[in-house]
């Protein structure tokens, strides 16, 4: 790869539900990042926030400043901003035409919109598929509640720019991500303020003596790997409960 190649892999891995590709669409469209960001319905901070992220992730200038005029400059994209977004259309006209031939099959057993989900690639290996169900403002930051397939709650806080990036509403099917090593799994748990408290059923354990990874089996069915102490005394099958500090609860789309 050299220096001039846009790595549009990157750029482009979560396209089709990426609000920074609409705030550099805009950007393109009205010559201005505040009228961009306004118009998308996020702050000028997240606006700026979208447009370093993508700029970093296809490893090339996408907006460049302009400067005098009657409205004392603005901003416009570069050629690679430009290529990026012509990038994003044929990707969004390709995935749509897949999906649409898919579902046209005779065989096709309901929808193939999940398969988005796929596209989540990460060293996090506990994923649950969830739903919002309200968002708290806690300035300056956002409580997202999650409502798992059981109706049990799980929690993450984020920042308000990163609510506003990715058009978080209640309604909305997400992606919790977490790593197990922030999973804490024993027989008994007291709640905690800030942390996540689920109860679940054993699946496989490390020796009592050394403790170590566990995984569970939540009462949604989904499952989930953390760590259990030393002594935890938990074998296959007994009931236990894991916790997961709010913060350290990450939130993706799908596609």
């Amino acid at each position: 790869m050299t220096k001039d190649t846009i790595r549009y892999e990157q750029a482009l891995g979560n396209n089709a539900s990426d609000k920074r590709i609409d705030i550099l669409r805009r950007i393109g469209e009205t010559g201005s990042i505040s009228e961009a960001a306004r118009s998308a319905g996020v702050s000028y901070k997240a606006g700026w926030q979208a447009i370093e992220t993508l700029t970093n992730l296809a490893g090339l200038p996408l907006v460049e400043k302009v400067v005098g005029g009657s409205g004392g400059g603005g901003a416009q994209l570069t050629e690679t901003g430009r290529r990026l977004l012509q990038a994003s259309d044929l990707l969004n006209a390709a995935r749509s035409e897949v999906i649409a031939t898919l579902n046209r099959q005779p065989e096709a057993n309901g929808s193939f919109n999940g398969l988005t989900s796929l596209s989540v690639r990460t060293s996090m290996r506990n994923q649950l598929p969830c739903r919002v169900k309200s968002l708290g403002r806690r300035s300056p930051s956002v409580r997202v509640a999650m409502e798992l397939p059981d109706g049990a709650v799980l929690y993450a806080t984020i920042t308000s720019e990163s609510a506003q990036l990715l058009g978080l509403h209640p309604g909305q099917e997400v992606i919790a991500l977490c790593k197990a090593t922030a999973v804490a799994v024993a027989a008994q748990l007291a709640p905690r303020a800030g942390f996540n408290t689920l109860a679940g059923v054993v699946t496989r354990s490390s020796p009592t003596a050394r403790g170590g990874e566990t995984g569970l089996q939540l009462q949604s069915g989904l499952q989930l790997v953390g760590f259990a102490q030393a002594g935890h005394g938990l074998r296959t099958r007994s009931p236990a409960m894991a916790q997961i500090e709010e913060s350290g609860v990450v939130i993706a789309l799908a596609g």
